[in-house]
């Protein structure tokens, strides 16, 4: 049988699971593909409808810091609104801890039990737990928190920013440097190629299939891009 050190562990586990990149991965894939398809739907909306290329550049940069801003705020709101809850739990948490040790050390028994430990090692187990980190070990078990998954509010929204800023940017250079000739084509299809890249290397990232990663960006994408684009023939006839 293998011995392993417990550096060697923390190795293995690393390379063997994925969960610990969910925050950072989630926060990122959003921003990104919200960047590209929002600006880019807006875009080829605009195009359709036959306006200057000055006023499409000018939607563009908007679209790109709106966007951005947007991004930011509403994720900073979310997360801070999961930090709120975590922190009052936390100090409820810390509460009954003061009040009434022998009660939490039974609760955090009991999980253990529930997962299928004997009586006898659970409440070893819940013992030395507390001993060690109290507050540490009802975060974990008992209320499902860790160092992985804490809400950081400011991370969040400054990741969410960030990477829609790197998908939106994309659309609004091309806007800036090509011609009007073909120009909603161009963006569109490149959008596209751009959002199969982005779902397959977010599913490689996340241990997922990176087919079906790239499939799902991309329809959605299309889906967006060609609805704007009939709105833009609308409102371009109707002018």
């Amino acid at each position: 049988m293998a011995h392993f050190t417990e550096e060697m562990l923390d190795t293995h586990l690393t390379e063997e699971h994925f969960s610990h990149r969910m925050g950072w991965l989630r926060a990122a894939v959003l921003g990104a593909n919200d960047g590209i398809i929002s600006v880019v739907s807006l875009l080829v909306g605009v195009i359709a409808s036959g306006a200057e290329k000055d006023a499409i550049l000018l939607v563009a940069v908007a679209a790109l810091v709106a966007g951005a801003l947007s991004m930011a705020a509403g994720e900073y709101v979310s997360v801070s609104s999961q930090s709120d809850t975590e922190k009052a739990d936390l100090e409820k948490e810390k509460i009954a801890l003061e009040e009434d040790w022998e009660t939490e050390h039974a609760e955090l028994a009991l999980i253990y039990r529930q997962r299928g430990v004997s009586e006898a090692t659970a409440n070893q187990v819940a013992t030395e737990l507390m001993e060690h980190d109290a507050l540490g070990a009802h975060a974990r078990d008992e209320l499902g928190l860790s160092e992985i998954h804490t809400a950081r509010p400011l991370q969040a929204a400054f990741a969410s920013a960030a990477s829609f800023v790197s998908g939106a940017a994309v659309p609004v250079i091309l806007v800036a440097i090509l011609p009007m000739e073909n120009l909603g084509i161009i963006i569109a299809s490149s959008s596209l190629a751009l959002l199969a890249i982005l779902g397959a290397i977010a599913a490689k990232t996340g241990g997922a299939d990176m087919l079906k990663g790239a499939l799902r960006m991309s329809i959605w994408g299309f889906l967006a891009m060609a609805l704007t684009t009939y709105v833009g023939l609308v409102f371009g006839a109707m002018g």
